[in-house]
């Protein structure tokens, strides 16, 4: 069994990976970051999601000398521009506050009306291999943002985010449901024909 690194310390990404790589009958052994301490985490200087998610994958390929995925996503918000992007983790200024992020993106979007507050999630994920072979996939999560936040489960933007064809926002979805159709496991299930092509 060939092993694959993740480029990530959450548990739930890992579990997440294994089960669409094990539904696709691919028996790979994945493991995190954290199975190799050792290796300090990599500075997203990238300028897409794509970039950040490339040079995740190739830094643990080189230090390993294994096949590694990263993944990079973040909210692209219409109106904004495609703000806050890549800076979705640090809109506020502290990377990780998702409470301050949050409050700061529904001020600036205060005086938006409904008919434009359309976003979306976006993820990138990348497989790179230590000979410098790269691949990388797309998935994407369209839908609406609430002008308060609602319900109780997921991080980050989850509580505005209202999907397309949905009457919930992903925060007040079961960890299941929004899997289902999140951008980061569209972007997973893209990857899985890049690994059986590169990795059998």
């Amino acid at each position: 069994m060939s092993r694959l690194i993740l480029a990530t310390r959450n548990p739930g990404k890992i579990t997440e990976l294994r089960a669409i790589l094990a539904d696709a009958g691919l028996q790979h052994d994945l493991v995190g970051a954290d199975a190799y301490p050792e290796i300090p985490d990599v500075k997203e200087t990238g300028v897409t999601f794509a970039e950040n998610a490339l040079l995740k994958a190739h830094a643990l390929a080189r230090a390993t000398g294994l096949p590694a995925v990263a993944d990079d996503s973040g909210l692209c918000v219409d109106v904004l521009g495609g703000a806050p992007g890549i800076f979705s983790a640090r809109w506020s200024g502290t990377h990780g506050d998702d409470r301050a992020n949050l409050a700061l993106l529904l001020a600036q979007l205060g005086d938006i009306a409904d008919g434009h507050r359309a976003a979306h999630f976006a993820c990138a994920a990348a497989l790179a291999l230590p000979d410098g072979t790269e691949r990388v996939v797309e998935g994407r999560l369209r839908g609406t943002l609430r002008h308060e936040p609602a319900g109780s489960h997921g991080f980050g933007y989850d509580p505005i985010l209202q999907p397309d064809g949905e009457t919930r926002t992903c925060a007040e979805l079961t960890p299941d449901e929004k899997n289902a159709i999140s951008h980061r496991g569209k972007a997973f299930r893209e990857l899985v024909p890049v690994v059986k092509e590169l990795l059998g």
